[in-house]
């Protein structure tokens, strides 16, 4: 039996943090006039919610969903408010996770606090990104998965739907699905149980990618969820690609490094030097054909794609963040200026046409903007503390490994895949942190004292026959 969570006096503390975190977020709302949106992401999402085509390139439609699903609203300012209560929401589910799983109360609200109060998710919530919806909804298959020691097949079901819309949101999570349904199976559970319940998770979340794949075809005329991967995993080879270790045919001989050298692997997709872009055409129509010089690349040069991977992947994890491209200027801290939108571009005036004809660069606001770029929250927090969460919840996997290692590979892989398939970003690392905060607080949790009493699991929540005055029962 799962234990229950305390009564309300017991969840006071996390109260407290829970409003502080709303506060924040309130303070964020009035010191910027308006959404963050960015060229061309955002501006993207928001057509596609207005016409409802799946994009022929790197985004699926799941958060253009919930863009139109706000689209009678007409304001960015109250997708940037929904997303606020998101990011709280996700606060209050690893709370309530935690506490289920027989953590303290300041234990769990520690785990919680990353989430709440690092300015690098407030200020994801406050833009009109794919983010924020993303964690939201891992989360919440973890909290599904793992709420009682039996996953039912409803439960597991919900749990395959969520991963679903995780990965038509972005298509780098869609492998989760694979990590739960082997996290059920190897359960220690009765076997039909588990195959059950894991059968349940990848058919629910099976269906709704086919589905999205077929609509896909429908437009682009190509069974997938995007037209990006093959462009995405040949930026991540052009780092260390050696044709002459490679010897691609000739098809693929004009992907090949021609001298021109970025300082990350991203780079490559947009810049007009890259031999992607010095092709006829747009550069994902070659999609496939840089898939087969990526993946050609990746078993000439295995070590050199593993030696790539790790080294991206360890910026996550510095004392002090490091720009990664050099152009980029990473900060936790909440920033003071004005922040205008790109001129000349049509999809900007289409976009305030259809969506919201108040869409305009953001700026900070006094006074509040200067309470919030006085706000501490040290990096090493961000990343050097990550670090060490992952430690101890590969840890926790190894030497407890009931609860941990789900959250723990989740942790991982949301961390590793988007490096592995295209470079590292410190945007990209955000999902990961949350779920690692759940697998670390499993693996340092002191387990459940044993029962002295000889009575059954479970027992104590019957009534006990009391005892006489001389001591014995009564029958």
């Amino acid at each position: 039996m799962a234990p229950t969570l305390a009564g309300p006096r017991d969840h006071g503390l996390f109260g407290c943090v829970l409003a502080l975190a709303a506060a924040l977020r309130v303070l964020v709302m009035l010191g910027y006039d308006t959404a963050r949106l960015y060229w061309y992401d955002s501006f993207t999402y928001l057509n596609t919610a207005v016409h409802m085509r799946p994009q022929g390139a790197f985004h699926p439609a799941g958060y253009s969903w919930f863009l139109w699903a706000l689209r009678p609203f007409g304001s960015v300012e109250l997708v940037a408010g929904v997303q606020h209560a998101m990011g709280l929401a996700v606060g209050a589910m690893i709370y309530l996770l935690l506490r289920r799983r027989s953590l303290p109360a300041w234990g769990a609200a520690l785990a919680a606090v990353p989430v709440l109060f690092d300015p690098a998710f407030v200020r994801l919530e406050h833009a009109v990104l794919s983010d924020t919806q993303v964690i939201f909804l891992v989360v919440a298959a973890l909290l599904v998965l793992m709420w009682r020691g039996e996953v039912s097949t409803r439960a597991a079901a919900v749990a395959g739907a969520l991963l679903a819309l995780a990965g038509l949101t972005r298509t780098a999570t869609v492998p989760l699905l694979g990590l739960a349904a082997l996290y059920l199976l190897l359960r220690r559970t009765a076997w039909h149980a588990r195959w059950r319940a894991s059968l349940a998770l990848v058919v629910a979340g099976t269906l709704p990618l086919a589905a999205y794949a077929g609509w896909y075809a429908q437009h682009h005329g190509r069974f997938a969820l995007s037209g990006s991967d093959g462009v995405a995993l040949w930026a991540r080879t052009m780092t260390f690609a050696d044709c002459s270790v490679i010897k691609p045919p000739a098809d693929q001989a004009a992907l090949c490094p021609n001298g021109t050298v970025l300082d990350a692997a991203s780079e490559y997709v947009w810049d007009p030097r890259a031999s992607l872009n010095r092709l006829p055409g747009d550069r994902f129509t070659h999609n496939d054909l840089a898939r087969a010089f990526a993946l050609r690349a990746i078993a000439a040069q295995p070590l050199d794609y593993l030696r790539e991977v790790v080294r991206d992947t360890s910026l996550a994890f510095t004392w002090e963040p490091v720009a990664h491209p050099k152009r980029m200027s990473p900060t936790t801290a909440f920033q003071q200026g004005s922040w205008p939108l790109p001129s000349g571009q049509a999809l900007v005036d289409e976009v305030r046409k259809e969506y919201d004809p108040d869409i305009r660069g953001m700026r900070s606001v006094e006074p509040f903007a200067s309470i919030l770029a006085a706000y501490p929250y040290p990096w090493f927090l961000h990343g050097t503390l990550f670090g060490v969460l992952l430690l101890a919840g590969g840890a926790g996997a190894v030497l407890r490994p009931r609860p941990a290692p789900l959250p723990w590979s989740f942790a991982v892989f949301l961390l590793v895949a988007p490096v592995a398939a295209l470079d590292f970003d410190h945007r990209y690392v955000l999902p990961a942190i949350p779920v690692a905060c759940v697998a670390a607080a499993l693996a340092v949790r002191r387990p459940a004292p044993r029962r002295e009493s000889g009575y059954p699991r479970g027992y104590d929540h019957v009534a006990r026959p009391k005892a006489s005055a001389n001591g014995s029962r009564a029958s």
